[in-house]
């Protein structure tokens, strides 16, 4: 991958699984948030859904970590709500959030215990949601003869390029998108296809999953 391309991997929607550690039971939930508003939400559902649990721990980061919350709720400091997001953090995976729900089952698991439950109860959860994993994209558009079209298409296959649309009027107009590190090679090949007659304009960068 060119160094200049971006990636941004987050969950595919929502995941739940759970586990059993010394007759408490753990059950992890995942779900895709793309604000703080929209995390809060999710763990006042699961919330709601196990008023009767013994604790509600959980783990948000968002916005390339620049965001990153946990809670854990009643637990002992730093046994619950950390290191569900340390493993948010470790997978790289962004705009996630995950709530592990605690049954108590009458043993005391202790720090460590603790530490490696809520980790597992994230894993689980993060797991169930599975993974997507987006490219970035820089999206052109073009304006060219219907003799050019034909060798810059040829181009555009070569970059398994993403076809937005294609006008034909008098002339061809292509709106596509590039993975950005082929977005400066593309812009050259246009301007030496079309002898400088044509151009490719930039209109902004997406990420895509192709």
């Amino acid at each position: 991958m060119a160094e200049n391309e971006k990636v941004y991997i987050t969950v595919r929607g929502y995941g739940e699984a759970r586990f059993e550690e010394k007759k408490s039971v753990f059950i992890g939930y995942c779900e895709h948030v793309t604000s703080e508003e929209e995390a809060l939400a999710f763990v006042k559902r699961i919330k709601e859904k196990h008023r009767d649990a013994t604790h509600n721990c959980y783990g948000y980061t968002m916005k390339g970590g620049i965001l990153c919350r946990y809670s854990d709720d009643g637990e002992p400091q730093g046994t619950a709500g950390k290191p569900i997001l340390d493993v948010l953090q470790r997978s790289g995976i962004d705009d996630v959030c995950v709530v592990v729900t605690r049954y108590f089952g009458g043993t005391l698991l202790g720090t460590g215990g603790l530490v490696h439950a809520y980790s597992q109860g994230a894993k689980i959860a993060l797991e169930a949601a599975g993974v997507a994993r987006f490219e970035s994209y820089t999206v052109f558009e073009t304006v060219c003869s219907y003799s050019d079209h034909q060798k810059i298409a040829f181009e555009l296959e070569k970059l398994d390029a993403i076809i937005d649309l294609t006008d034909y009027s008098d002339c061809v107009r292509v709106i596509f998108a590039v993975k950005t590190g082929s977005a400066d090679i593309i812009e050259r090949k246009i301007t030496e296809i079309s002898a400088a007659k044509s151009s490719a304009k930039r209109i902004c960068e997406r990420f895509d999953a192709k």
